[in-house]
C-alpha cells in the first residue's frame, strides 16, 4: 500500500475537526472518513484543544512571566569577565603557556 504524502493542515481545519470530535455526534472512525484524516490524529487534535481550552478563559497553565534582567548588572558582569580574560591571556602568554599565534 503506497503511503500518502505528508499534509500540513490549517489551524482552522484542525479546530473544526477537534470540535466535531468533542461534540461526540460521530465516532472517530466516521470523522476520519469524513475529513480524510487518521483517527489518531483526530484524537491528538481533540486532546490539544481540551488542554488549551483553559487558556481561552484565563492564563494558560504553567505560563510563567518573563524574567526581568537588570541591564546594568549584566553589563558590569560582562566587563568583569572581559578583564579576567584579558588578564589571564596576558599572564599565560608571558608564562609561555599559550601558542605563539595567541600572544
Amino acid at each position: 500500500m503506497a503511503r500518502r504524502p505528508l499534509r500540513n493542515q490549517s489551524p482552522a481545519f484542525k479546530a473544526k475537526v477537534a470540535v466535531a470530535a468533542i461534540k461526540g455526534e460521530k465516532t472517530l472512525i466516521e470523522l476520519a472518513q469524513e475529513f480524510d484524516v487518521h483517527p489518531n490524529q483526530i484524537k491528538q487534535w481533540r486532546d490539544q484543544l481540551l488542554e488549551g481550552a483553559t487558556g481561552v478563559f484565563g492564563e494558560a497553565p504553567g505560563a510563567e512571566p518573563e524574567p526581568t534582567f537588570d541591564v546594568k548588572t549584566l553589563h558590569a558582569k560582562i566587563g568583569e569577565l572581559t578583564l579576567e580574560n584579558d588578564f589571564l591571556s596576558g599572564a599565560l602568554g608571558k608564562a609561555g603557556l599559550l601558542p605563539s599565534a595567541k600572544r
